[in-house]
């Protein structure tokens, strides 16, 4: 069921004029962004909500763009997302209601080990990406507008680059998600800009590896955004905000997010980064 929301409701959604969705009770349609549903934390909050709660929370996957395009229609009631000025330009067009924290990671760079840029260990994504583009490295980028191009978007404009050439390839399928570009950057040995949580789920399947870290200007922030009931009465607004307390309660969805992915990977996928969250145990869970 969820694989047919994330693939066959996608270009239903689109289709649909305003509003063509009237939410019925009991149960809330979200707009997410596609890597934390491939990192599996998606699922494992819907889950959880539905047992603690009995309503059900199914969604489908696109880049922040095009999630935002999808609920500008009122076809969702909800919207998780990674690009903040897209959110922030959502709010202020009347389509959202507000833009809650609720979790972060970070994004890095990735590239072959030989890594022919010589990048490995730069302290700034922005030293980094300048190195590439001057050796004409081959990288790989989504190119659509999703949340995770926006943020590599914006390390170029740090480093003072508009990336052009031959060199620089958008994946076809970069729609599709990270995993599958990061998956195609590791078939032909390219760099890669891509969230930490994709690289960690597909750590023992690729051969590219983490070159450029911990730069603060590569924090990857996750926020919820519902929909505006104003503007869109037909959707299911009360259920959704009971959805957005669990998410952001310390000792519900916090918590849930906090230990994601410890027993598999060693280490979380994402942190908790809610308000209430941020009050009780600090900014660093």
């Amino acid at each position: 069921m969820r694989k047919w929301f994330i693939g066959g409701m996608l270009g239903l959604l689109i289709a649909l004029p305003s509003s063509g969705f009237a939410q019925a009770r009991g149960f809330i349609l979200m707009a997410s962004t596609i890597g934390p549903i491939d990192s599996g934390i998606v699922g494992a909050l819907e889950d959880r909500f539905e047992k603690e709660t009995g309503i059900r929370v199914r969604h489908v996957g696109a880049g922040t763009g095009a999630a935002l395009k999808i609920a500008e229609k009122g076809n969702v009631d909800l919207v998780m997302a990674h690009a903040k000025v897209l959110e922030e330009k959502f709010i202020a067009d009347g389509y959202g209601t507000e833009r809650i924290p609720l979790m972060y990671n970070d994004f890095v760079i990735l590239g072959p080990a030989a890594d022919p840029a010589g990048i490995r260990g730069m302290k700034t994504g922005a030293e980094a990406l300048k190195a590439i583009a001057a050796k004409e490295a081959k990288f790989i980028t989504r190119g659509d507008k999703s949340g995770t191009h926006v943020a590599e978007m914006d390390i170029w404009a740090k480093a003072g680059i508009k990336p052009a050439g031959p060199w620089y390839v958008t994946y076809e399928k970069g729609t599709e998600g990270n995993a599958p570009t990061t998956r195609h950057a590791d078939s032909i040995g390219a760099y890669v800009f891509m969230d930490r949580a994709t690289y960690l789920a597909l750590k023992k399947e690729i051969k590219l590896v983490i070159l450029v870290e911990k730069d603060e200007a590569l924090l990857n922030y996750i926020s919820l955004i519902p929909v505006n009931p104003r503007k869109f009465p037909r959707i299911n607004h009360r259920d959704t905000m009971t959805f957005v307390k669990w998410l952001t309660n310390p000792e519900k969805g916090q918590r849930i997010i906090r230990d994601f992915g410890k027993d598999k990977y060693g280490s979380p996928l994402f942190f908790p980064n809610s308000e209430p969250w941020r009050k009780k145990y600090g900014t660093k869970g």
